[in-house]
């Protein structure tokens, strides 16, 4: 992000502000969707996430920090979106209709099934790992910064998620006990 458009912002600019959380808020609903696996829970995070930022930007000491701080907010406005609805809801969008088809499309959408389910079935603070880790691509040392957890926390993490992943997409690769005795 532009130094001088946060600093702008943290004065109370809020052109500056508008333009800051344009810049951001695509990219802070999707590693909120990430997280949440619900699009409705991660507006909200989103909107709560940007709230946080505006009222909280002025304390900023570091410019440089503002992504991994935005993050910061964002993670909490998810936890505290988690906490608030235990239950999952089907969450239906319609695809874009011109998207080149693959020949084996049908093996993709299982697949991407398969991973959906696995990714559920993780912790918020699980899935908040794994995104902040795999999908923005951040060093583990900047994840636990942005948790706020030490660094072995955060290893911790990764591995009971990725161990848990892998049990989810197993068991779903076995087949039931009714088939398998037939």
């Amino acid at each position: 992000m532009d130094a001088d458009l946060i600093g702008r912002a943290q004065h109370g600019d809020e052109e500056a502000f508008a333009s800051l959380a344009v810049a951001a808020g695509d990219r802070l609903h999707a590693v909120a969707h990430r997280i949440l696996r619900d699009t409705d829970l991660a507006e909200d995070a989103t909107q709560q996430a940007l709230l946080a930022i505006w009222r909280d930007l002025p304390q900023l000491r570091d410019p440089a920090r503002f992504d991994a701080w935005s993050y910061r907010l964002l993670v909490r406005a998810c936890y505290a979106e988690g906490r608030r609805t235990r239950q999952w809801a089907p969450n239906v969008r319609l695809l874009p209709a011109n998207e080149p088809r693959v020949a084996d499309g049908l093996s993709s959408v299982v697949d991407r099934d398969q991973l959906e389910r696995g990714f559920r079935r993780l912790s918020i603070d699980h899935r908040a790992v794994v995104v902040l880790h795999h999908y923005l691509d951040l060093p583990l040392d900047e994840v636990a910064d942005v948790l706020g957890v030490p660094a072995g926390t955060v290893r911790s993490r990764l591995h009971h998620a990725m161990r848990g992943l892998r049990a989810a997409l197993d068991a779903d690769a076995r087949p039931a006990r009714q088939e398998a005795s037939r």
